[in-house]
């Protein structure tokens, strides 16, 4: 036992050395155990207690992200599982971006306000999904891989089922676990086998590598295979994407914008770090490219094409959801290390596109009860402003000009391009013209909600007030941002 007190002491100093570096993670703790505590004893007598908790603990674990950027050099923490460097921080930033705009729809949700557990424990459920996003959006090692990926599923399985109260949700709910519960089972036996290969977690290190070329292509091949599940569960991307349409459709709509963004922002920079970490002539990197590809390819054509018969608005914009989640994919293979400008900006303006539909989805529904396409029928001189936005957020998920979602888009489209320039490699051109056409064919389904809006009358008048909403403000703010990133682009890429 004395032996080991001086390999105790060098553990405790790398530790706490690099405790400075996960400043923001033990903000988002210290905050997760104070709105617990919050819920309990706070709530009954001042009602936005624990909300007032989250919202400044997500913006204290911001600034101390924000600060970082400063930092005038990458390092690593935890026995190097993590890599806390520019594109980490970057990411860890959206995520709590993101995580902000859902605690405000939450907040102004009508249908979590009515319910009867309230909102105090999703709060905390939330501020523990931020942590494992942030880890994985900086995670060096797939034992800090699978506890991120874990962390953030678990806290989905409860989200998603929190207000469960019709059949619907809980089936949603119920496919969600099972489904996440298999993915996670085969991405840990995969992750076994790399280990056994390798004899090393890092998959950044030299060791790692060599023990990766050292294996038969074809294992390789295998086991990189069962890693995609868990990341393709996280991601929804095809061949994994069953539940997706049921799960969006079945959970309360500000935890569906949640699901659709944040978790596929942090599982698209974890595919990123991962690809990228790996030699181009090795079998590994070959091989995960090409899943990536093949992947992008079936999820944008599924995505967009199962999107067109859709009718409900939750269903329609959940294959939406899949289709640029392929569209992200083509964005990882046009990323390239230490150049993560287009992947950032791309990342970034669908995080808000997406947020700010969903915003405008469950308020035109609270007020009309409008859950379909013809329920919308007539809406856009009853709800001006909040149609008016949800039109142009579609026009910017479309890719149309002059929103930042076209910006995004062209620069995807320019480095895909780029890419097949310098390696002639024959997807890079499959992947343009498939996300091209996507691109048309997700016009038609997105043109449904003016088409209905502002061209067709409703069948029957009804008394509807467009009541003020904090809701439709945190829309409207975030419509806006979305046009002016689409003139002025440079705004946002200035900063990465």
């Amino acid at each position: 036992m004395i032996e080991l007190l001086p390999d105790i002491s060098i553990k405790l100093d790398h530790i706490l050395s690099g405790l400075p570096q996960l400043m923001p993670e033990l903000v988002l703790a210290a905050t997760f155990l104070s709105s617990i505590g919050s819920g309990l004893f706070v709530d009954h007598r001042w009602r936005h207690g624990t909300f007032t908790i989250t919202l400044a603990g997500i913006i204290l674990a911001g600034t101390f992200s924000v600060l970082q950027l400063v930092a005038p050099t990458a390092s690593g923490a935890l026995f190097g599982t993590m890599s806390i460097d520019d594109f980490g921080r970057y990411i860890r930033i959206l995520t709590g971006a993101i995580s902000l705009l859902f605690v405000l729809f939450v907040h102004g949700n009508s249908e979590f306000k009515a319910h009867p557990k309230k909102t105090a424990d999703l709060y905390s459920i939330l501020i523990a999904v931020q942590i494992g996003l942030n880890l994985m959006g900086m995670a060096t090692s797939w034992l800090m891989v699978f506890v991120a990926v874990e962390m953030v599923s678990i806290g989905s399985y409860l989200m998603v089922g929190y207000l469960a109260r019709e059949p619907l949700q809980a089936e949603a709910s119920m496919k969600y676990v099972l489904f996440g519960s298999v993915c996670s089972a085969v991405m840990l036996y995969g992750l076994s086998f790399l280990y056994g290969f390798t004899g090393n977690l890092d998959f950044t290190s030299p060791e790692h590598i060599q023990g990766l070329i050292d294996t038969g292509p074809l294992l390789v091949g295998a086991v990189l295979l069962f890693v995609f599940a868990g990341l393709g569960f996280k991601l929804s991307f095809v061949p994994f994407h069953f539940w997706t349409p049921d799960v969006y459709q079945g959970a309360p709509t500000p935890v569906t914008a949640f699901l659709s963004t944040v978790p596929k922002i942090a599982g698209i920079a974890l595919l990123a770090r991962i690809l990228y970490a790996w030699p181009a002539d090795s079998y590994a990197y070959q091989h995960l490219h090409t899943l990536i590809l093949l992947s992008a390819v079936a999820t944008m054509l599924l995505g967009n094409l199962a999107a067109l018969a859709q009718t409900n608005i939750k269903r329609m914009m959940a294959y939406s959801s899949i289709g640029h989640t392929g569209f992200l994919m083509m964005a990882v293979l046009a990323y390239s290390t230490g150049e993560y400008t287009i992947l950032l900006f791309y990342l970034t303006v669908y995080g808000l596109m997406n947020m700010g539909v969903f915003m405008l989805a469950d308020y035109i529904e609270a007020r009309t009860g409008a859950v379909d396409v013809e329920g919308y029928r007539g809406l856009g001189k009853v709800l001006p402003l909040a149609c008016i936005c949800f039109v142009v957020l579609l026009v910017s998920l479309t890719g149309l000009p002059p929103t930042a979602g076209f910006v995004a888009k062209i620069l995807v489209f320019s480095a895909v391009f780029n890419q097949w320039q310098h390696t002639g490699e024959i997807g890079m051109i499959v992947l343009l013209i498939v996300g091209a056409l996507t691109t048309v064919v997700s016009l038609f389904y997105y043109f449904k909600v003016p088409l209905n809006a502002f061209l067709r009358k409703r069948e029957r008048a009804s008394e509807i007030a467009a009541l003020p909403s904090s809701i439709v403000g945190v829309a409207l703010l975030i419509t806006t941002a979305v046009l002016l990133l689409g003139i002025f682009p440079g705004w946002l890429i200035g900063l990465f």
